[in-house]
């Protein structure tokens, strides 16, 4: 039992740091909306996260992101993840920020500091960002 227990921790570990970093994007203008909380869920899900442990985890995503003080928490474990995961996390980053139909300075000014974070070629973030305005606009 004892074992399961930590075995699904180390699998969550990973999706709160991804959580944390949905939310820290959701939260950067101030206005962290439902609509912004249904994309971190559904990307969770998309990235492994049990239905059942989602409010779980979505709490524990909350608390890292109010802990923590930097960005650099969040990506070291994305960092290691493969780029169709990181895409996906991309993809959810843009649709946050386009849920309110606009793009602030400190937005995309995050999304410009997690390019290079995270390995992102400035080109396949545009190409990303293009495609989902496109999709919400």
């Amino acid at each position: 039992m004892f074992l399961n227990k930590e075995k699904k921790k180390n699998e969550n570990s990973y999706l709160v740091k991804v959580g944390a970093l949905l939310i820290h994007a959701a939260k950067i203008d101030e206005k962290y909306s439902n609509k912004e909380k249904e994309i971190i869920k559904k990307t969770l899900v998309e990235l492994g996260a049990n239905q059942n442990d989602l409010e779980e985890l979505m709490d524990s995503a909350k608390k890292s992101e109010e802990k923590s003080n930097q960005i650099l928490d969040f990506t070291k474990e994305i960092k290691k993840m493969d780029n169709n995961e990181k895409i996906k996390i991309i993809k959810s980053l843009w649709k946050i920020i386009y849920s309110d139909k606009d793009a602030d300075i400190y937005e995309t000014n995050l999304m410009r500091r997690l390019s290079g974070l995270l390995y992102i070629e400035n080109k396949t973030m545009g190409d990303i960002k293009e495609e989902i305005k496109k999709e919400i606009l």
